[in-house]
């Protein structure tokens, strides 16, 4: 998080030598809030300021000041600066501050919560104007920065406003070498951090944490003597896709079904020049009420073009596409993908203005907009259902199954393979279908795992091994391949 830190060292400066700022007339700020989603390290951020600054801290969620008892939640706000003004220089901090932040009523309905109200009030009173707070500084964290009051967030109160987003890919490296330390590894640290890092985009600091731990709960329950490449792997597809549910057991045509799938996702994925890397296709049941999944590896991308969209989206209908190629049915199975693509569609209509009847507008998603308020009319409406569906239209007749009937022998070698193995990753991709026509795709972890999980599976009967686990049912265990 060094961004974030560059942000609060000045605090941290103004506690430990106040002395130099006002020499020269300047008013530190005297509040920041800390944004951004969940797990990703707000109230850490908080605390390690705290600590560095060798300060009283004065800790408080945002949820204590609700009571139904009238008053008594502006009286805590009251006691809370009486003694944090009593202990300055210190540090209050606010957590979830949108329990009591939240925008005042506009108007004067017997249906406002007055209590609420009087809270937030004697807040704005004690951080200005009314109450003096020298060398106090307030520090507050949501994950819901659109509900709380203008007036609160007005400069004077809390000045700073500091997103913490997602880790990116470097951050998430380091991430997981901070982790990795209190675990006892078959290689160094470094050794997994980068290929880690590369299988977890888009994952919260807290979600990291979880993999790690759940990597040494697998190793233990395997009887593992250290954490190695297979126990992340399996840890990273249960927090993806959730745990193989062999209990559910699938007929040999919904099982045929479920692999030409998947198949038809990853060779559509693999053929296309704008698609990611598929890493791994596994047609095992999940907890989560999944069939089947192919894991892909997201670009750390912001911008997309039309025809990258469009490939993307003749990725999510290549599942659906190959069911109707193959058994000339279609089944419920393609739900969650029509779900994401028409998402896309709508998107390319109504916000991004990559269609040219529709023209260069974007228009707010329903709920934003308010109900009853559409800021287009009938007419245009039906426009841009017509070239929704007239993506889907052209996708499904040309686009998607150009590629599978041009490949049709190899998805069915694909299917079979599903079927034989159940999972299926890069490497046995590229040697079932080759190289990627458009270039390789980017390998999901270093080469160096495969080699060391290959000499280690070798020379894993001359281990000393830790004694025997209780017995247990063979139908139950779980089978996985490494990357």
């Amino acid at each position: 998080m060094h961004e974030a830190k560059m942000e609060v060292k000045e605090f941290v400066d103004y506690l430990k030598s106040p002395e130099r700022y006002l020499h020269l007339g300047a008013k530190v700020p005297k509040g920041a809030l800390l944004l951004g989603p969940p797990g990703c390290g707000k109230t850490l951020l908080a605390k390690a300021v705290a600590t560095e600054a060798q300060v009283p801290f004065l800790a408080i969620a945002g949820s204590e000041f609700v009571e139904v008892i009238g008053g008594l939640g502006a009286a805590r706000m009251r006691s809370l600066f009486k003694e944090a003004r009593a202990r300055a220089p210190c540090i209050v901090y606010i957590d979830e501050i949108d329990a009591v932040g939240k925008k005042r009523a506009t108007n004067m309905s017997a249906f406002s919560n007055t209590e609420e109200e009087q809270t937030l009030n004697q807040l704005l009173v004690e951080m200005d104007g009314m109450g003096t707070t020298d060398h106090v500084i307030v520090l507050a964290s949501t994950n819901r920065a659109d509900v709380l009051d203008n007036a609160l967030m007005r400069p004077g109160r809390l000045d700073r406003h500091i997103f913490i987003d997602l880790p990116t890919l470097q951050e998430r490296r380091e991430i997981f070498e901070q982790h990795l330390k209190s675990l006892k590894l078959t290689q160094p640290g470094n050794f997994y951090s980068q290929g880690l890092a590369e299988l977890t985009p888009g994952f919260s600091g807290a979600d990291i944490a979880n993999i790690c731990n759940e990597a040494a709960l697998h190793a233990a329950r395997e009887g593992h003597q250290s954490v190695h490449t297979s126990n992340f792997d399996y840890a990273v597809e249960r927090v993806i896709a959730g745990t193989v549910k062999k209990s559910k057991i699938l007929s040999k045509e919904e099982r045929r079904v479920v692999a030409y799938h998947e198949s038809g996702h990853a060779l559509v994925g693999w053929m296309l020049e704008n698609t990611e890397a598929v890493m791994k296709v596994s047609i095992a049941p999940r907890t989560n009420a999944t069939l089947g999944f192919a894991q892909i590896l997201p670009r750390e991308q912001y911008l997309f073009t039309k025809e990258q969209l469009f490939e993307r989206m003749c990725m999510g209908l290549g599942g659906r596409v190959a069911e109707v190629i193959t058994f000339n049915k279609v089944t419920t199975g393609a739900q969650d993908d029509l779900r994401k693509v028409t998402k896309v569609a709508y998107n390319m209509v109504k916000h991004y203005g990559m269609v040219p009847s529709i023209g260069q507008v974007s228009f707010p998603d329903g709920e934003k907009a308010g109900i009853g308020r559409r800021p287009f009319s009938q007419g245009l409406q039906e426009m841009m259902d017509y070239e929704q569906g007239f993506f889907f239209f052209f996708l499904r007749r040309d686009l998607s199954p150009f590629v599978l009937r041009r490949f049709i022998l190899v998805r069915s070698q694909l299917a079979e393979l599903l079927l034989e193995r159940e999972v299926v990753n890069y490497s046995d991709i590229e040697e079932l279908i080759g190289p990627p026509p458009h270039g390789p795709k980017r390998m999901i972890a270093p080469q160096s795992w495969i080699e060391a999980e290959r000499d280690r599976q070798e020379t894993r009967e001359e281990e000393p091994r830790p004694p025997a686990p209780p017995p247990r049912d063979p139908e139950n265990d779980i089978n996985l391949n490494s990357v």
